[in-house]
């Protein structure tokens, strides 16, 4: 999908965990779409990559370190984003883990996931929603895995339909203050999360023979439908997630 350089003119964009993958590439996309960013991550080094490729478009970028699991943070990232891009119309909630394990494997997986995954986007949105009222948006990424079960992945499942049904209740919650809440939900994406999976040549073949379009996606398929999203071209869509898995869910 091919975007106008003038499509998010006026934006005023956080995204957190856009230090790589997913959060990155929809970072880099908005940017390249028009819009002013702020941008969240743990790794310096990493989410200087990103900045840099969103500068590139001539975009405002403000970057803020930050592991969003420490529950002070959210307040903070919210506050330097509205200081550095002078407000803000949207976020993006893109930070999150995948941790693939049998249900048996312990608590810890559930926590860590939990507090990656569902806390840490809540407390975000928490701080950032009275600063979108009028007539801003919310953007949650999800995952197909919220929408249908995979086994040994119960943990990540849970905190992943946690985030569907956020979704939809605040999009309950927030629209008579006219603000959005929408969720990407990606399929199988490669992106450096999951690369250890996706070497292995059988692995990627079996996924392949799961995903009904025959091939595995990529971060642009995830960041053309945050753009859309972000844009007013979404301004009658609230309380939905858009599976972007190539039909697996379907299957």
């Amino acid at each position: 999908m091919t975007f106008t350089t003038t499509a998010l003119e006026g934006k005023k964009v956080l995204v957190t965990g856009a230090s790589s993958g997913i959060g990155a590439g929809i970072a880099v996309a908005l940017a390249t779409a028009g819009a002013s960013i702020a941008i969240a991550g743990r790794n310096a080094d990493r989410l200087a990559a990103t900045a840099e490729a969103a500068r590139e478009t001539g975009a405002t970028v403000v970057e803020i370190i930050a592991d969003l699991t420490e529950e002070e943070s959210a307040a903070r990232v919210v506050a330097e984003a509205l200081d550095g891009l002078g407000g803000l119309t949207t976020l993006v909630n893109a930070a999150g883990v995948f941790e693939p394990a049998p249900i048996a494997s312990g608590i810890g997986f559930l926590d860590r996931q939990l507090a990656a995954n569902v806390r840490a986007p809540f407390l975000v949105t928490a701080a950032a929603i009275e600063h979108l009222r009028p007539g801003g948006s919310v953007l949650f990424v999800s995952s197909v895995g919220g929408h249908i079960g995979f086994k040994g992945c119960s943990a990540y499942g849970a905190t992943k339909g946690a985030i569907e049904l956020l979704v939809r209740s605040l999009a309950l919650e927030e629209a008579p203050n006219g603000v959005r809440v929408n969720a990407v939900a990606p399929g199988n994406v490669r992106t450096p999360m999951n690369a250890h999976l996706f070497a292995d040549p059988e692995f990627e073949k079996k996924e392949i023979g799961h995903t009904p379009l025959g091939r595995i996606g990529e971060v642009g398929d995830i960041a053309d439908a945050a753009v859309f999203f972000v844009s007013d071209s979404a301004s009658y869509i609230t309380g939905t997630s858009l599976l972007v898995d190539g039909g697996l869910a379907a299957g």
